[in-house]
């Protein structure tokens, strides 16, 4: 597993807060599932915090059913990314999966009011987006942009 670290311009140069995340790359056809939000027009790659408990594997199989209703098998964990924003350290780790079946998207009341929904984009269109990370004014989505990107360009020979 690879791992990458990136500050963002609102660091504050220590952190106090930790966040674990755990994040799925899901090809099918040359194509990426994606969690969109309708109300933003944002993409990123499905997934989420790791709850009290869970392991990664359980995160993972858990984020990706709740978001797009999909099961999938996670199978190696390819890329530890840790960003740095404010006084919070973001980790995310990013799974090579397996569609093994259908189960039932349930958002949370904050993903229903931002329209998350999933939606496939071919890769390098979605490589493509996520490069412009830089055009992105608000540094929430700048930094999630970056990390999408950076997430696809270190692994794309994985994961195609």
């Amino acid at each position: 597993m690879d791992y990458f670290t990136i500050s963002g311009k609102n660091y504050f140069g220590s952190y106090k807060y930790v966040r674990k995340a755990c994040r799925a790359f899901i090809i099918k056809n040359d194509m990426i599932l994606t969690s969109y939000e309708s109300k933003s027009s944002h993409y990123m790659l499905p997934g989420g915090g790791l709850e009290e408990g869970e392991s990664d594997e359980e995160c993972i199989i858990r984020e990706v059913n709740e978001e797009t209703g999909i099961i999938i098998e996670p199978l190696e964990c390819l890329l530890q990314l840790e960003e740095l924003y404010e006084d919070t350290k973001y980790v995310s780790k990013y799974f090579t999966t397996r569609i093994v079946g259908k189960g039932n998207i349930k958002l949370t009341p904050q993903e229903v009011e931002v329209g998350l929904e999933p939606r496939w984009l071919n890769i390098d269109e979605a490589i493509n987006m996520f490069s412009k990370y830089n055009s992105e004014a608000i540094e929430e989505w700048r930094g999630l942009y970056e990390r999408e990107y950076f997430a696809l360009i270190n692994c794309i020979d994985k994961i195609r």
